[in-house]
Formats: C-alpha cells, sequence, structure tokens
C-alpha cells in the first residue's frame, strides 16, 4: 500500500507544479563559467533573467531557477553533474516534478553548426556531444533540444582537439556574437515555451 500511497502522491507532499523544464548543459565552477562547453548554462542564465527568476533552489543534482512565461510555468536548471553525467542530474529533475521528457528542453553547445547559429529540434541521438549521450543514456531520444553553435564561423578552420577547443573560453573577436547567440537562444526558447516548439523553429531555424 505504501508504493501505491507514493505512487498516487497520498502520505507525502505534492510535488512543485510546472508545465516545462528548460535544462542548459554545462560544468560547474568559475574554471568553466566562460567556455565555448557552457554555452547552454549561458543561454538558461539569460532566460532566468528574461524571466525574472534566479537560481536560489539546489535540488536534483541542480541549480533551479522557478518562474513563468506568459502563465507557463517553468523550471530553469543547470546542473552540477559535470557535463558527461548530465543524464543523473536530468532524470532527477524528472522525477521531482513528475514530468515526461515531452516537456523537457534541453540547452547545448553544437560543435557542428558555426558559432551564431541555432537549431531547435523535437528529438533524436545525441550526435558527439557526450552531455547528450548521458541524457540520452537516462531518459531516451525523445526530447526537444536547442544546439548552439560554437564551430568557427570560418568553414574552412579546422579544429584540431575538440575536447581543448569546447574546453576553452571565446576569443576576444568572437564574444559580441556569442552574447548576441545566447540572447537569441533565450528569445527562442521563449517562444517555443509561449507558441509551441513548430513556431519556434520556424522562426529561428531559418
Amino acid at each position: 500500500m505504501a508504493r501505491f500511497a507514493k505512487l498516487f502522491g497520498r502520505g507525502a507532499a505534492s510535488p512543485p507544479r510546472v508545465d516545462r523544464i528548460v535544462v542548459g548543459l554545462g560544468n560547474p565552477g568559475e574554471g568553466y563559467a566562460a567556455t565555448r562547453h557552457n554555452a547552454g548554462f549561458q543561454v538558461a542564465s539569460r532566460l532566468a533573467k528574461r524571466s525574472r527568476a534566479e537560481f536560489a533552489l539546489k535540488a536534483a543534482d541542480s541549480r533551479i531557477a522557478e518562474g513563468a512565461i506568459d502563465g507557463v510555468r517553468i523550471a530553469i536548471a543547470r546542473p552540477q553533474t559535470f557535463m558527461n553525467d548530465s543524464g543523473r542530474a536530468v532524470r532527477k529533475l524528472l522525477d521531482r516534478y513528475r514530468v515526461d521528457p515531452a516537456a523537457l528542453l534541453v540547452i547545448f553547445d553544437e560543435v557542428d553548426l558555426p558559432l551564431g547559429k541555432i537549431r531547435l529540434r523535437e528529438r533524436g541521438g545525441p550526435g558527439t556531444h557526450n552531455g547528450m549521450r548521458s541524457i540520452v543514456s537516462a531518459i531516451g531520444e525523445d526530447f526537444p533540444r536547442l544546439r548552439v553553435g560554437v564551430a568557427p564561423t570560418d568553414p574552412a578552420a579546422e579544429i584540431p582537439d575538440l575536447v581543448e577547443y569546447v574546453l576553452t573560453p571565446f576569443a576576444a573577436d568572437e564574444r559580441a556574437t556569442a552574447e548576441a547567440t545566447f540572447a537569441r537562444a533565450a528569445e527562442a526558447v521563449e517562444v517555443a515555451v509561449r507558441e509551441g516548439l513548430p513556431r519556434a523553429m520556424e522562426r529561428f531555424n531559418g
């Protein structure tokens, strides 16, 4: 009986109620804050600011900002597990808020897109991103995601060491474009939450 009481909420506090969970991927710690790999954290921070929400809550191996966008209740999370174990935090977030993966939107850096480009997708595999591999391993592929380009804008430029590249900060001549990209990505998430993913894809994937 205890098991069924837990399943149906009897004998325990009701879960916090949100309609969507937005997760920005990155690595915790000041040493990683400005790196390309923390683009997801950067977008999550800007989205929280736009939503007038603060990362005041520590739960589900994450820092969480709870707020709303035009009446849609959202939890914006920055996992604190380090990138390669992001799936553990995402699984705990889904359990905490008792929502399905379809209510999730994950933001992450993408080395197959040039800086300045973003792409929304409804679902799909993890590609080469270790954080996404961890999440897909934990919850499957059926969740929306926003890829934030961090590759060189020069298509002829090569990345000799991928790990070193994503763990270094943006160059001085890239910072303005990076800031504009983070702001545009936060706006894309707002539109996805407010008007639906198809509308946001139509507007921002061009």
